[in-house]
């Protein structure tokens, strides 16, 4: 079964912004030959997360509330208060929630997404940086 990695870099500004990666994902996938099987969607950062999401304004405002009433900023996170200077132990602890995987199947060259679905990027750091995305495809 053949495997096929691409990557992806995509600059994000941080503080729960989120990005749609679903045209790059669907790219990649359509520059290989296979027909079916897996893709997995891998970011290589403990303080970004991959997701499956309703591109909408009201739910990517809504997604950043979640975030930060779930885990508010706070200088006492141990992260902070142990490493002069960090000021990020909440992004690190929302990445750990929200995952840094997806898999999706793929049949006909086509991912198999509900109608609102989307593939999300989402950035919980607190500066802007460019994020490594890896995308790996499995089939046939």
């Amino acid at each position: 079964m053949p495997i096929i990695t691409r990557h992806l870099t995509i600059r994000m500004q941080g503080h729960s912004q989120i990005e749609n990666i679903s045209d790059s994902i669907r790219r990649c996938l359509s520059e290989t030959s296979l027909q079916a099987g897996i893709i997995t969607i891998f970011v290589k950062h403990t303080t970004a997360s991959v997701m499956i999401f309703e591109d909408e304004p009201g739910l990517r405002a809504d997604t950043k509330t979640l975030w930060d009433r779930l885990i508010p900023e706070d200088p006492a996170w141990q992260h902070n208060a142990r490493n002069p200077g960090e000021d990020n132990g909440h992004s690190h602890l929302r990445g750990q929630l929200q995952r840094q995987s997806l898999t999706i199947p793929f049949a006909d060259k086509q991912l198999p997404l509900g109608t609102w679905q989307e593939i999300g990027l989402i950035d919980f750091d607190t500066r802007a940086r460019s994020r490594e995305i890896v995308v790996q495809i499995m089939g046939e």
